[in-house]
This record gives structure tokens, sequence and C-alpha cells, in this order.
């Protein structure tokens, strides 16, 4: 792992540099309880996020986190390692985000990325469109967030 090249946050990355079809891990961070809880509290106070009482007795028997937090907890390791300060020019939208399975408190979640498509614009030939597949792991390996991405990348200044 350590020789990928998208593991390096500080690395500089164009558009030249995303492949399709490659698939890289590229970090893992851990779910803290306290963190999972005052997030839901403020931008998802559902019973299930919330309510430890509640939750026990809900669908999936204890707290499980928002999947907003999923994906505002790994979302650090995605634009340090993925994107790059040297070419990142934002991105138009996201498809098909899916939350396949609880994430709980003390879960070790690791972000994993697949470049589907790269296409160079036609119009604006100093960057390209990169579509993404992005997959957040548990420590059992079960895919509990999923999402297609879309980011306009700059190409490398000739």
């Amino acid at each position: 792992m350590p020789n990928l090249p998208f593991t390096d946050p500080n690395r500089d990355r164009y558009f030249e540099d995303y492949t399709a079809g490659e698939t890289y891990v590229l970090g893992s961070v851990t779910v803290d309880y306290d963190e999972m809880l005052e997030f839901a509290k403020l931008y998802d106070p559902q019973n299930f996020h919330i309510d430890p009482e509640r939750a026990e007795a809900g669908p999936f028997k204890g707290l499980i986190a928002s999947g907003w937090f999923t994906g505002a907890k790994t979302m650090p390791i995605y634009a340090r390692h993925y994107l790059s300060d040297a070419s990142s020019m934002a991105s138009p939208g996201l498809d098909d985000v899916r939350w396949n399975a609880p994430v709980r408190a003390g879960d070790e979640l690791t972000v994993r990325v697949t470049i589907k498509e790269t296409k160079k614009s036609r119009s604006k030939p100093d960057r390209g469109v990169v579509k993404t597949f992005i997959e957040i792991l548990n420590q059992d390996d079960v895919v509990v967030m999923s999402i297609d991405v879309v980011n306009m990348i700059a190409c490398r200044p000739t």
C-alpha cells in the first residue's frame, strides 16, 4: 500500500494521473462514539442515531451512525489522498449514494476508489472529467456506503 500513488496527500495529481480501471485503497478512520452522537444530534436527530435505549429496541439493535456522518468522516481521506489542490476543480454532483450496512462506534472505515471513466473536455482542453466509484468498507470488508462521483480535474500544465 505505501507505493500507491494516491496514498500520499502531498502529491500533485492531474487529469493524466487518473487511469480508468485502476483501484486504490486511500486510508482508514475509526468511528468515535461521542463524535458520531454529536453529529447526529446536530444534523440527523433520528432515534436510532441519538437515543441509545430506543435504538436498542429498534431495527438496528443499537445506535448507528448517520449516513451523512459516514460520508463526512471519510471525505477528508478522499479529498486529501485522491484529489489534489493543484488540480481539483470541484464536482458537479454525486449519483447513487447508498448506505448499504449500518456503521457503529468503533468501526474502522476504509476508503476504496475505482476510477470508472476519464474523459478530456473538448470545449475546455485544460481539464477533464473523472468518474469514480467510492466504497466505504468496515473492518469486516463489508461495504457500508458507496457513491458514484464526478470530478472536474485540471490537466497537467505544459
